[in-house]
């Protein structure tokens, strides 16, 4: 049997908002290889739904790669960096000061590898019931971190239409419109 791959040397690229690292890997067949390592700890998002209005609440803020890549901005499930949080704390945090809205009961779906051959981020998605009495601020995120966050609450039926036809290009909400399509299909008719 072949020994499993290991790393043998880690030297930092960067180490800014993200640190990046570049690796030697000894892989099981005995070749070292090159490998790049992006650390940029774990993550959670939620898309918060509203079953009596049939609506989602979905943000959009400029990132970097999009606008590089002369793409519109996407449409995004609320998210943030645990910075050492629980991530059930953290997305509330985050649902609170990026739209707006109070969340309460979470339904923990699962814990992705966001970019597995890059990428040390796993992302702890949630689904969230809320209502219109629980919009109790505009969003937008916090200044200090000049987001720039747009806040929409978008009709299920129309995030349907997005998923089917594939314009809803982010894959963490992809992946939580169509949870929630699989789990609660009489909201999207």
């Amino acid at each position: 049997m072949s020994p499993p791959a290991r790393i043998i040397s880690r030297r930092p690229v960067y180490d800014g908002w993200y640190r990046f690292f570049r690796l030697e890997v000894a892989m099981p067949d005995g070749a070292v290889v090159e490998r790049h390592l992006l650390d940029n700890g774990s993550a959670a998002a939620v898309l918060p739904y509203d079953p009596v209005r049939r609506v989602a609440l979905l943000i959009t803020q400029p990132r970097a790669p999009v606008i590089a890549a002369g793409e519109p901005p996407l449409l995004e499930a609320i998210a943030g960096n645990l910075d050492e949080m629980a991530p059930d704390d953290r997305i509330r945090e985050e649902a609170m000061e990026e739209g707006g809205v109070k969340l309460s009961h979470l339904q923990p779906l699962t814990n992705i590898w966001s970019l597995a051959p890059v990428s040390s981020e796993r992302i702890q998605l949630y689904l969230a019931e809320y209502s219109l009495a629980d919009r109790t601020a505009s969003g937008g995120g916090a200044p200090s971190e000049h987001e720039n966050i747009s806040v929409f609450e978008i009709a299920l039926q129309d995030l349907a239409m997005m998923q089917q036809s594939g314009t809803l290009t982010d894959a963490k909400t992809l992946i939580l419109v169509q949870t929630l399509m699989l789990r609660e299909p009489q909201l999207f008719v």
